[in-house]
């Protein structure tokens, strides 16, 4: 018991100084041996766990989804509008991002040459296909313009999110719910009507706030 203790508390700490280095360098830019340095392992601990860099890729990506599915999965269960869930989604990941190197550099490997093996999907076509379920339910309910071309907008809205983090190393990662709040400002002009446009724009405010403060 001890010793498998041990072996996931190596490959937890492997995945971790990973994800600091793929978010910081890029994943191209992140060798194995950077990764054993960081972790302050043997090259030995590593490739017991990880075969190569890809599944150390693999590996982040699948926490990534884990954790965005458990955020989903509990906004999906308190009622709010299609386009408030939207919003606190997008908000709860970059908490998520600002707390913790293994989701902040899930969004940036998404960006990166890393093939995704089934049965996980790419994060880019699963934030695809769950912004446009919001902005459809956000048009049913009135919350956005009626001729809203839903498949630009949740397009827009997953490259302007997954840039923020890739445009987000040049500067501190405690900036992102500030950028993410700034993304919001600028969509909800575009998409809300005028008459519903305070509530959206005080609670990416509130959200922002939530999340500075926390």
């Amino acid at each position: 018991m001890a010793r498998q203790l041990r072996a996931e508390q190596t490959r937890a700490t492997i995945i971790t100084a990973a994800a600091d280095l793929f978010d910081q360098h890029g994943y191209e830019s992140t060798s194995l041996s950077d990764i054993v340095a960081h972790a302050k392992v043997t090259k030995g601990a590593l490739y017991f766990h990880f075969a190569a860099k890809e599944d150390l890729a693999h590996a982040i990506l699948e926490l990534e989804n884990r954790a965005a599915r458990r955020l989903v999965a509990d906004l999906d269960g308190r009622g709010y509008s299609s386009l408030e869930g939207l919003m606190r989604t997008t908000f709860g990941i970059a908490r998520l991002a600002v707390d913790d190197p293994v989701p902040r550099a899930g969004l940036r490997l998404a960006t990166a040459d890393v093939t995704v093996r089934p049965p996980l999907r790419h994060p880019y076509t699963e934030w695809l296909e769950f912004a446009a379920r919001k902005f459809t339910g956000a048009v049913r309910e009135a919350d956005v313009h009626g001729d809203l071309d839903v498949s630009a907008a949740a397009h827009s809205l997953v490259c302007f999110f997954f840039g923020t983090r890739v445009a987000g190393r040049f500067e501190p990662v405690g900036r992102l719910p500030r950028r993410v709040a700034e993304m919001w400002h600028l969509m909800i002009r575009g998409l809300v009507p005028v008459h519903r446009r305070p509530r959206y724009v005080t609670l990416a405010t509130q959200l922002e706030r939530e999340i500075r403060t926390a």
